[in-house]
């Protein structure tokens, strides 16, 4: 099979993983919304930080550097695997220490038992991070597919029975344990890798090297990503936090999953070629092209529609949600743009240069954030969307630079794009406007304007031969 042909194979079978496990997810949040409050999803949120944090620390960016090397040995994974598995426990042991700490910083007691139970999941996860990256680097995505939709789907059944047995946030949690659980029972069925006992000190010296930089950087990125979960759980009721946080997760369902699949297959494709800097920029312009042209039709659409999708999937009580969803809708556009430029700078090895850029954005990003806090959670959010677009200005600098495509050309290169998305959103909105003057049900208004937007937006891009949607043609049809 050749690079392009098992490329597209498991850009396939990673949207499905992706895909399948994330509507499982999504289908189960929804009937947990509808059984539990929002603050006890707010109680959940507030563990975010610590879990991003921890689980960043525990693979140091080690994985990553075991996907670009391409003569990686059994010392090097059974090395890996015991420096993970090691920190997890670590990690753990300091996070059941401070969460009476945590607990007291929210002025939330119950959060101390719940963080306590809830963090056992990074020695669980430990057991199968090397599975998943020898699964990852192998494009075996159709296996990863059979282990994350079958673990979403016992996770959250166990999650629904005991939410209607009345055990609120509790459910919550033991749905994250067991989907955890069932994902390291099957990864060790499904991959025929085991550990040996040994631990190479040159091995781990190389991939730590490169993975340090990588860490530190996704520490920041961890950091600032929950930043706004921090502040609004400090300064705001837990409802407020739950109202962010299932705006943000129903967001995430299109902004990630598809950068998040497609990124799985990718970054080791563009590992193959990163010596050939002219073709790397001819795949990545691409590549940009394709996430630019599905992704953003997809979230301005959601955002036109967000009320009547929040009444009628999750009831009028996550009505507060609706503005937080829609400028996390139009602030996940950029996503794609700066994500993927720092995908240049890892495949490069320049781990550096990575690093270098969050400094620069985190420190932008906090004196921004602090000047917003007077205007309340909506301050914050319009300062997440303006910021995004920043970001990718800021990613954009280097590997512009690197591979010979600077943020004039890939604006140009994406612009037909966006400008036929945002004139499609105008249009649904009319049209939904005049659906809900004449109260049209919620169901029925979320189909008409959903078909309005997604016909004058396809209609366009094919009467005016956009170079995305012509690629698009010949990759599914392998011309």
């Amino acid at each position: 099979m050749s690079l392009r042909e098992k490329t597209v194979s498991g850009i396939s079978w990673s949207l499905a993983e992706q895909f399948g496990s994330k509507i499982v997810g999504f289908v189960i949040s929804i009937i947990l919304a509808r059984l539990l409050l929002p603050e006890q999803f707010g109680l959940i949120a507030m563990l975010s930080i610590f879990i991003s944090i921890g689980n960043s620390l525990m693979d140091s960016g080690l994985t990553s550097s075991l996907i670009r090397t391409n003569d990686a040995n059994q010392r090097d994974y059974s090395t890996i695997f015991f420096f993970n598995l090691i920190g997890s426990v670590l990690i753990y042991s300091i996070i059941y220490i401070a969460a009476p700490l945590i607990s007291g910083f929210y002025k939330q007691s119950l959060l101390t038992n719940i963080i306590r139970v809830y963090s056992i999941s990074f020695i669980i996860n430990a057991f199968f991070s090397i599975q998943s990256t020898r699964l990852t680097k192998e494009m075996n995505f159709k296996a990863q597919t059979a282990i994350k939709v079958p673990s979403s789907i016992v996770g959250g059944i166990s999650g629904i029975v005991m939410a209607k047995m009345g055990l609120g946030v509790w459910s919550l949690v033991a749905m994250y344990l067991l989907n955890s659980f069932c994902s390291t029972l099957l990864h060790w069925i499904y991959s025929d890798w085991r550990p040996s006992f040994l631990f190479d000190r040159n091995s781990f010296k190389r991939h730590f090297f490169f993975g340090y930089k990588m860490t530190i950087s996704g520490l920041l990125e961890t950091l600032y990503q929950n930043i706004y979960v921090v502040i609004i759980g400090k300064n705001y009721p837990a409802s407020q936090l739950g109202f962010y946080s299932r705006a943000d997760t129903i967001s995430q369902l299109p902004i990630s999953n598809i950068s998040i699949a497609i990124n799985k297959v990718t970054y080791p494709v563009l590992a193959k070629i990163s010596d050939d800097s002219s073709k790397l920029k001819e795949v990545y312009r691409q590549l940009l092209q394709q996430i630019i042209f599905c992704n953003t039709p997809i979230l301005i659409c959601l955002s036109v529609i967000a009320e009547p999708l929040f009444r009628f999937l999750l009831t009028e009580k996550w009505l507060t949600a609706v503005p937080y969803f829609q400028i996390l809708c139009l602030a996940g556009i950029s996503y794609p743009l700066h994500s993927y430029n720092l995908n240049i700078l890892k495949v490069k090895g320049r781990s550096d240069l990575l690093l270098q850029l969050e400094l620069v954005k985190k420190v932008i990003s906090i004196v921004g954030i602090i000047c917003v806090i007077p205007y309340g959670v909506l301050g914050l959010l319009y300062f997440q969307l303006a910021f995004s677009f920043v970001s990718y200005l800021i990613n954009s600098f280097y590997s512009g630079k690197i591979i010979n495509y600077p943020v004039k050309e890939q604006v140009a290169d994406v612009y037909p794009s966006l400008l036929l998305a945002s004139i499609a959103g105008y249009i649904c909105y009319l049209f939904d406007f005049y659906l809900s003057y004449y109260q049209v049900v919620d169901l029925a208004r979320i189909i008409i304007s959903s078909f309005i937007y997604f016909a004058a937006y396809l209609g366009a891009s094919y009467l005016l031969k956009l170079t995305a949607i012509t690629n698009l043609k010949h990759l599914i049809l392998r011309k």
